[in-house]
């Protein structure tokens, strides 16, 4: 005996809304045009240090949430259109967002590895003694501490 109607449509709502945001995030992650102030892509740390940071991270990311995508919507026609009994229909669809979550774990953990690749971008100076708290005295590093860059041959007397 197939599980009814009732129970079948709302267990496949799920792994569709999980694939259909994967697929959303798959393909503009993909494409670059993940937004570090949106709310889908890689979001550790290393991630969000930087554009480039981001842009590798969900690029690199892509293709397993790509496969996320694949499962849940897999997940959720199959739920529908098969004369699966009761138990075997929620066991279908937990055994799909189970795959589909760890996939999506998994491809975070991708981004954040390709991410921490990325060099760290320049910061500014802080606002310390001097030009930021560098230790060279308190005239910054003109005033006659020997830490600025200089031209070698004037330094030589040239």
């Amino acid at each position: 005996m197939s599980a009814p109607l009732a129970l079948t449509l709302p267990l496949a709502v799920l792994p569709a809304l999980v694939g259909g945001f994967a697929a959303y995030t798959a393909s503009r992650g993909w494409a670059g045009t993940l937004t570090r102030d949106g709310r889908f892509g890689v979001r550790s740390p290393a991630a969000v240090r930087s554009e480039a940071a981001f842009i590798t991270a969900n690029k690199v990311a892509a293709p397993v949430v790509a496969g996320a995508a694949v499962v849940g919507l897999l997940v959720a026609v199959l739920v529908v259109v098969l004369p699966l009994a009761t138990v075997t229909a929620v066991i279908v669809a937990v055994l799909g967002l189970v795959g589909s979550a760890t996939l999506l774990v998994y491809s975070g953990v991708l981004g954040d590895r390709a991410a921490q690749t990325v060099p760290k971008p320049a910061t500014k100076p802080g606002t310390g003694a001097g030009c930021g708290g560098c230790a060279c005295g308190g005239g910054g590093c003109g005033g006659g501490s020997g830490l600025t860059k200089r031209d070698p041959a004037a330094v030589a007397g040239n």
